[in-house]
C-alpha cells in the first residue's frame, strides 16, 4: 500500500469518518474514542516522519468541536444535567450530545449525578468529581 493512500485512510479513521463510503462513525463506535484518534494521530505523525506535508496532501482533519473527543463546555455540562434530572435515560443523552455511553457517564460521575455503582462501563482512569453527592435515588437510570 503506498504511503499516500495509508495516510489518507489513517486521517478519515482519525476525523471519525470511514474511508470507504465517507460516512460519519456513530458516537460508540471505537474510532470515535480519544484515546484511539490519538493513537491515529500519533500514527500519521510516525508515518510522515516529521516531515513538512506535501503540497498535494489532504488537510488533517480539525479536532473536533462538540461531540465525541471534545473537550465538555459548561454549558454543554449544564444542559446533560438538565436533561438528566428532567428523567432523560443515558441512551437518549448519548443521542442528544453525540458522544459515547462511556463519555456521558462519566460526566455524571463528575458532576455527581450518579455514583460508581451505577455505571454500566467501567472507567479507565478515577474520576475527577467537582464534590457533589451521587444521587442514589438515580441508580435505575439505565432501564429508560
Amino acid at each position: 500500500m503506498e504511503r499516500e493512500h495509508t495516510l489518507r485512510i489513517l486521517n478519515a479513521l482519525a476525523g471519525g469518518v470511514h474511508p470507504a463510503t465517507g460516512e460519519k462513525f456513530p458516537a460508540d463506535s471505537p474510532y470515535q474514542h480519544p484515546d484511539t484518534v490519538r493513537a491515529l494521530f500519533e500514527a500519521v505523525r510516525a508515518i510522515e516522519g516529521g516531515r513538512a506535508p506535501a503540497a498535494k496532501s489532504e488537510p488533517k482533519p480539525a479536532p473536533p468541536q462538540s461531540g465525541a473527543g471534545a473537550r465538555w463546555t459548561p454549558e454543554e455540562e449544564e444542559r446533560l444535567a438538565a436533561a438528566f434530572d428532567a428523567g432523560r435515560t443515558v441512551d437518549e443523552l448519548v443521542r442528544a450530545h453525540n458522544r459515547s455511553r462511556a463519555g456521558i457517564e462519566a460526566r455524571l460521575l463528575k458532576l455527581g449525578k450518579i455514583d460508581a455503582s451505577a455505571l454500566t462501563v467501567p472507567l479507565r482512569y478515577p474520576p475527577k468529581t467537582g464534590g457533589g453527592e451521587a444521587r442514589q435515588n438515580r441508580r435505575d437510570y439505565r432501564t429508560g
